[in-house]
């Protein structure tokens, strides 16, 4: 069975880091394309980045949204099946639920999403506070 689950949020103080991580269950998550996605309250999901899925000659690059800025930085971990997300120097407007998706395509070649719609496999979020 396909499952999706992130962790790694919670709460910190303006300035620090966290590490968000998506783990995969039921298939190869580096083979897949995935996004990551934030929502805060009263707000629209948007898009963090996505990075696309290996291929037989090449690695996934992540790709980041006009909004994120230099502070995110998605990767993967090919030991545990894992996607991770970065996140730096956090400000109290990151704080939302962070959420990592995927079409689940094999193959699918180059490129990812920052389109939400193009997704129908989520996790169900983990929450990061950005507070003093």
């Amino acid at each position: 069975q396909v499952q999706l689950v992130e962790s790694g949020g919670g709460l910190v103080n303006p300035g620090g880091s966290l590490r968000l991580t998506c783990a995969g269950s039921g298939f190869h998550l580096p083979y897949y394309r995935f996004g990551w996605f934030r929502q805060a309250p009263g707000k629209e999901r948007e898009a963090v980045g996505c990075i696309d899925g290996d291929g037989r000659s090449y690695r996934g690059v992540p790709i980041y949204s006009a909004s994120a800025e230099s502070r995110f930085t998605i990767s993967k971990d090919y030991t545990d099946n894992t996607l991770h997300l970065q996140i730096d120097f956090l400000k109290p407007e990151d704080t939302a639920v962070y959420f990592c998706a995927t079409d689940l395509v094999l193959n699918a070649g180059p490129g990812c999403f920052i389109d939400p719609r193009k997704y129908d496999r989520w996790g169900q979020g983990t929450q990061v506070t950005v507070a003093s």
